[in-house]
């Protein structure tokens, strides 16, 4: 992803609930790697589990995408 496309995207992610007091953990992986790996799974047709070792690990990353999916930030394409 590159700079300005970061920059579109970076207010309409839902924010964690640690810095607004309603507990959990800080993150540990920035939201710019996830969304590259979202889009390289979806771009390669690739399973979860076969995730590339240089993103986070894909428990991770399919958490984050849930997250995204129940906040209304992913649909389906038609």
């Amino acid at each position: 992803m590159r700079d300005a496309e970061g920059e579109l995207v970076r207010d309409l992610l839902p924010v964690p609930g640690w810095p607004a007091g309603r507990g959990g953990r800080p993150e540990g992986y920035c939201h710019r790697q996830m969304i590259d790996a979202v889009r390289y799974l979806v771009d390669n047709g690739i399973k979860w589990r076969a995730m590339p070792s240089d993103f986070p690990p894909w428990p991770r990353v399919r958490a984050f995408f849930a997250r995204w999916r129940d906040a209304g930030l992913v649909g389906r394409a038609a």
